[in-house]
Order: C-alpha cells, then structure tokens, then sequence
C-alpha cells in the first residue's frame, strides 16, 4: 500500500483545511502516485500524516468520492478509481471547455494532418465540393490518461491555421470564434458504441476489442453553414454522457 508523506508544512491557513487535503491527495491521484486500484492509506494514517483531525480526512475523501477519484469498499477502506468524468449535452462546447469547467485536467498531443482529402462524405457534410479539405488528428487527455482520438476535418483554408495553433491546450471551438471571428451556432450529433481496433487501442491504451463510444459531429456557424465534422472516439470506461429531455 502506497504511503502519504508528510505534508502537513504545506497545509495553510489559506482554505478550509479538508480542500486543501482534498486537493493533496487529488494532485497524487492525478501524478501517478496513488495509480487506479491502489489502496488508499487509513484515516487513522492520513490525521496523523497531515496533522488534521478525523473529520477533515472524511470530508476531503467523502469530496473525492463525489468526484468520482476514490471508491469506498466496506471493511477494506478507499481505493483509487478511473475517473469517469460527465459530460452534459445540453449546449455546444468543446471537450476542453466542459472538462476544465468541471475541475478536470485535460490536454492533446497532435497526431498528424494532412490535405486534400478524397471522401465524398466528408465533402457532402462540410458541402466543400471542388474544396480541399484538411484532416487533423489528436489524441486527448483527461487527468493525465487518453480519452479519446478525435479525426477533425475542416475546409483547408481554416485547417492551415489551425495546425499552427497550440492545438495542446486550446479547443478547436475556441480557436474558431475566438480567433477567427466564426461564430458557432448549432451541431448534429450522432453516438454509437463500436469495438476499438489496434490502431485505436494502441493510441488508448485498452486492450484490442475493448467497447468505445464513437462520436459523429457536425458543427454549423450561427449562419447555418456546416464549419467542423469530426469523428471522436472515447474510451468507454472513462467518460459517460448526460442528457436533458424536456417534454414539449
């Protein structure tokens, strides 16, 4: 069982002391410290390591466990989970933009672009006929592990920019409006769950066969002229979605 240091020196008089444990035991979650499955160190180990009381550690774990970070196991004490973050559709964000406002961390890695893409159904939905057309892939990150592999295809007078872009930390959406002055208005979105293969599984580091949710969309500028269509591929043990229906 991994073993907390003592910290209790960086602990200050700042915040309520239970988010700045919850906050502690968060960062070594997320670093790789405590890795998924781990056991987590007693409440017994954790007052006496950060020098707080019994009821700070619940309150910081009970936070952690309703963000998802650690599950409870009766009589056995608190393990490290895979954190399964939410997604709510209920307004057009990029994946960036819903995480971090969530508390999550996320990033890419650029995997490659390329032009002049021969597929005719990408042509028909961006409505790009006798238009190149440019192929971005990246591979994105949720607390430090990949979530997804997302295909992004955008006529190539937009793509040439954007690949000189800190595609890292900035979502293509916020590029667009932000930069570029295009404004969003709407998107058509399709989900199917499929089963990875190699490339994929190799990329989300999940084993060949393993279920992944596939996300088709279609983003129109606020004048109604499709902009953005992307294939995203998620990892289905690590996010799930959540929908709104009201009944007219």
């Amino acid at each position: 069982m991994a073993s907390i240091k003592h910290t209790c020196t960086t602990i200050t008089s700042m915040h309520p002391l239970y988010l700045q444990l919850k906050e502690q035991i968060r960062s070594s979650i997320l670093d790789g410290t405590y890795p998924p499955h781990s056991q987590m160190p007693s409440e017994s180990d954790m007052v006496k390591s950060f020098n707080v009381s019994r009821t700070t550690v619940r309150q910081a774990l009970r936070d952690l466990q309703s963000d998802g970070l650690i599950v409870k196991v009766p009589g056995k004490g608190s393990f490290v989970s895979r954190p399964k973050a939410t997604q709510e559709l209920i307004s057009l964000q990029g994946f960036g933009e819903a995480m971090i406002a969530k508390g999550h961390e996320t990033f890419s890695t650029f995997l490659g672009a390329r032009e002049t893409i021969e597929n005719s159904t990408v042509r028909s939905k961006l409505k790009c006929e006798g238009t190149d057309i440019m192929e971005i892939r990246r591979l994105r990150y949720l607390n430090r592990e990949p979530i997804s592999v997302d295909i992004t295809y955008v006529p190539c007078s937009i793509g040439r920019r954007l690949v000189l872009e800190d595609l890292a930390t900035q979502d293509i959406f916020v590029i667009l409006e932000n930069k570029y002055g295009l404004q969003l208005g709407r998107a058509e979105i399709q989900l199917e769950s499929i089963l990875s293969d190699e490339a994929l599984s190799r990329l989300l580091k999940i084993e060949v066969g393993s279920p992944i949710l596939r996300m088709e969309r279609l983003t129109y500028t606020a004048e109604d002229a499709p902009i953005d269509y992307e294939h995203i591929y998620y990892r289905g043990d690590a996010l799930k979605y959540m929908i709104n229906l009201r009944r007219n």
